[in-house]
């Protein structure tokens, strides 16, 4: 049995992420009251001025849910991180951390995890942390009938043992090379499990450094400071306010006037305005996020890779970044960003619009044809959708623009119950990774068609599956990197996406603020919140 170090952790599984984006902090869905309503900011830098005990964050999006073991968008998961917490955690630079455990032993063939618990730990809900506790939510996940998200990952335990109270032991059913690093999923408190049942989504009991206050939905959700919290004084500020707001201008607003004390994300043409604003910070991140527009293969014309492809080659991969990115990110030249283990890069589809129409002249469609795009309502997908809109209209194919509050979106793409019910023709979209298996396995497997999984292509390649499936067996990091790289010529080659870019992320926040971060994958990090 061989004991792991967490700060080695990362180094093999991770690619030691925090090692690429060293030090800097700038820029892939309760019990208690509080209005929630953001107060003015008193801009917290003049002497002798009071200390503002409430954040207000600004997001672009909708939250989905606040179960962190069925949850499919980075936003509502970063929401999610400031009230729970797994047996592991990711840092701001997404480094692996010691979380509800102290340490871990694994087995030689790494198919048995061993946890020590961090002990003296309660939920918000008062109910002690222990292993009974970790068993009921490994349970939860890695039972199919409870349809969650988590299970694509946790399918791979056969039993969770309740060794003592401080003590866990893992099994798998066979090797899974990225297992550690799913072990961050929230624990939940399994009194509040039993209590709400399917509406947990609504009422989330954690351990985290933050416990939930309310959520109204479209308005906003509040977190209050947890007292009893192991890790007690990192985070400072009283009450932090989470409020979607979908449009770009109104964001920046709030900033600048201090009605909000962090944005995210800030509006890439916004950037150089910002640069100068008294009392205002822009920060940056490398990011492992990819934007892309899934393409569903099972629909004419689209199960034809010419089509596909054709499309590839219409759109303008610079201008797209220099138009709707304000020059802010890199061509996405793969499946994945390039800051994650094993990348590959595959080059990109030149832009070239004759290509493209000999392309869709041999597939039958000289004369175009008509399909639709959907995404949310937030303002840059708009601008994406739009450019994409306009891109392809250039060789034939008339695109409408479908946009949906967030939440609608995602039933309408993950509430199906079965890959020949799928409405959807495109789909602007996001994904953020933080290890291979995640980028490939959960979007490329067929094993992974929603409603089961994010494979929202339902991309299918026998070649494919076979080589993620060796690659989740295989501790060989050499092994992996020939697998991996299998992956990505084959799905580069079928072309299930228009591939995009890779963003940068950027985030705004008043000069006041202390410990808060937009991590590279986009989760937001407030476990040290604070304000000078």
């Amino acid at each position: 049995m061989k004991k792991a170090s967490f700060l080695r952790t990362a180094s093999v599984l991770l690619f030691s992420v925090a090692l690429l984006f060293g030090c800097s902090s700038g820029s892939g869905s309760g019990s208690g009251s509080g209005s929630g309503t953001p107060a003015a900011s008193n801009g917290g830098t003049t002497p002798g001025a009071p200390q503002k005990d409430q954040m207000v964050i600004a997001v672009n999006e909708n939250f989905i849910t606040m179960d962190p073991q069925n949850t499919g968008d980075a936003l509502s998961s970063g929401v999610q991180s400031a009230m729970f917490e797994g047996l592991l955690i990711y840092d701001k630079d997404l480094k692996l951390m010691p979380g509800l455990s102290t340490e871990y032993s694994v087995n030689e063939n790494a198919t048995e995890y061993t946890f020590k618990l961090r002990q003296n730990v309660k939920f918000h809900d008062g109910t002690p942390f222990n292993a009974e506790a970790v068993k009921i939510n490994f349970d939860r996940m890695s039972n199919k009938d409870n349809n969650l998200r988590a299970y694509r990952n946790y399918k791979y335990i056969k039993s969770t043992e309740v060794v003592d109270e401080h003590t866990v032991k893992v099994t798998l059913n066979q090797p899974f090379s990225a297992m550690i690093n799913k072990f961050t999923t929230g624990i939940i408190s399994p009194a509040a499990l039993e209590k709400y049942g399917k509406d947990i989504t609504k009422n989330p009991v954690g351990t985290g450094p933050y416990k939930f206050v309310e959520w109204v939905q479209g308005d906003h959700l509040t977190v209050e400071l947890n007292p009893d919290h192991w890790n007690k004084g990192a985070a400072k500020v009283g009450k932090i306010v989470y409020k979607p707001v979908p449009e770009n201008g109104s964001r920046v607003a709030m900033l600048k006037t201090g009605e909000a004390d962090v944005i995210y994300p800030l509006p890439e043409q916004q950037v150089e305005t910002l640069n100068g604003e008294e009392g205002v910070k822009v920060e940056r991140t490398p990011s492992t996020i990819t934007r892309y527009v899934s393409i569903n293969m099972l629909k004419k014309p689209f199960d034809d890779p010419r089509v596909r492809q054709a499309i590839n080659h219409a759109v303008d991969k610079d201008a797209f970044i220099k138009v709707v990115k304000s020059g802010y990110g890199a061509q996405l030249e793969s499946v994945m960003s390039p800051t994650i283990a094993h990348y590959a890069k595959q080059g990109a589809y030149e832009y070239n619009i004759e290509k493209a129409k000999q392309l869709l002249k041999e597939a039958g469609y000289e004369n175009g044809f008509t399909t639709d795009i959907w995404g949310n309502t937030n303002s840059d997908t708009m601008k994406g959708m739009q450019f994409i809109q306009q891109q392809l209209q250039k060789v034939g194919i008339t695109v409408e623009v479908k946009s949906m509050e967030e939440a609608t979106l995602s039933d309408e793409i993950y509430g199906i119950k079965s890959p020949e019910e799928a409405k959807m023709n495109m789909w602007y979209v996001s994904w953020s990774s933080a290890d291979p298996d995640n980028a490939m396995r959960s979007l490329f497997s067929s094993e992974n068609f929603p409603p089961a999984g994010a494979n929202t292509a339902f991309y299918k390649n026998d070649l494919v599956d076979q080589s993620i499936k060796e690659a989740t067996q295989s501790s060989d990091q050499e092994k992996q990197k020939q697998l991996y790289g299998v992956v990505q010529e084959n799905v580069f080659k079928d072309a299930p996406w228009i591939f995009l870019a890779v963003d940068e992320i950027l985030y705004g926040k008043r000069a006041n603020v202390n410990g808060v971060y937009i991590t590279p994958s986009g989760g937001i990090y407030v476990r040290e919140a604070a304000f000078q």
